[in-house]
């Protein structure tokens, strides 16, 4: 799998836009400013979903932004070679976004008082919506069958490494007053009060008609329509004609594509590495 990532650190990343100098630079020298807010997922978790929303928050439900300006550019990616040149050097605070673990995020977050906000998933979801995501794409090694990529995710072998890792990183932040956890079912589940919840970490005060924009706006629907946010100005360079980001957007489709032994794998693999941690944390255990 070698010559299909760029590899940093043990942690594979996408061929394209990635570089080891840049993701040590970034890891190193990044600077956060405290009114930054950071969107931060392992991919396939509901990230565009995340970012959409949260851009709608900023401008009080406002259109004009989602609509105009590509989805990348609102919330630029920190390790990316695109999104580092962008926010490097811009002022004021900004939207970022980020899959990277946490041992290798920008070590200035750790001692400031930037926002982030992490997306989790069911990962039997996050796993069947990344396989048939990244056979669409020209910069990720495509796997022959839901079988392999099922033993590629289990070993860690994916891009930015193994779910289970990133997961019991990032949650050893779940204490701190700067880290709001959400996950993709309860956002599914009830979108008003999770953009409440979010609004209220960010210091966002939204009055009843622009919250219902947001909600309106941010949807599945209006996502996919949304040529701004669905990466269909991406076909043809990083995507295949056909692809499509937002391919159902609902939870529990798992059950659709594993066996009972693959269910019962990740059942065992999920309660060996993180076992440990407050159910309360998964909410779709």
């Amino acid at each position: 799998m070698t010559d299909d990532y760029v590899w940093f650190e043990g942690i594979p990343f996408p061929s394209t836009g990635y570089t080891p100098e840049l993701l040590r630079d970034v890891w190193e020298n990044f600077v956060f400013k405290d009114e930054d807010v950071i969107l931060l997922t392992y991919p396939k978790s509901g990230t565009n979903w995340l970012i959409e929303t949260v851009c709608l928050i900023h401008t009080k439900g406002d259109t004009k932004w989602i609509q105009s300006v590509p989805i990348w550019e609102r919330s630029p990616w920190v390790e990316n070679v695109t999104g580092y040149d962008v926010i490097k050097d811009k002022e004021g605070p900004q939207l970022i976004s980020s899959h990277l673990p946490i041992q290798l995020f920008p070590k200035s977050f750790f001692s400031s008082k930037a926002k982030l906000i992490y997306l989790i998933r069911n990962p039997k979801d996050t796993l069947v919506s990344g396989y048939f995501f990244w056979r669409t794409t020209t910069f990720v090694k495509k796997p022959k069958s839901l079988e392999q990529y099922f033993e590629w995710f289990m070993q860690g072998n994916v891009i930015y490494g193994s779910w289970f890792d990133h997961i019991r990183g990032w949650m050893s932040m779940r204490e701190k007053e700067n880290f709001l956890i959400l996950s993709y079912e309860e956002m599914k589940r009830d979108t008003r009060s999770t953009v409440e919840k979010i609004c209220q970490f960010l210091g966002k005060k939204l009055e009843p008609e622009e919250l219902d924009s947001v909600l309106k706006n941010s949807s599945f629907q209006a996502m996919k329509e949304n040529k701004m946010s669905n990466f269909s100005l991406l076909r043809g360079s990083h995507l295949t004609e056909n692809a499509s980001l937002l391919r159902k957007g609902i939870s529990g489709d798992w059950k659709n594509y594993f066996t009972v032994a693959q269910a019962e794998a990740f059942d065992k693999a999920f309660q060996e590495k993180l076992g440990d941690l407050p159910p309360e944390l998964f909410p779709w255990k």
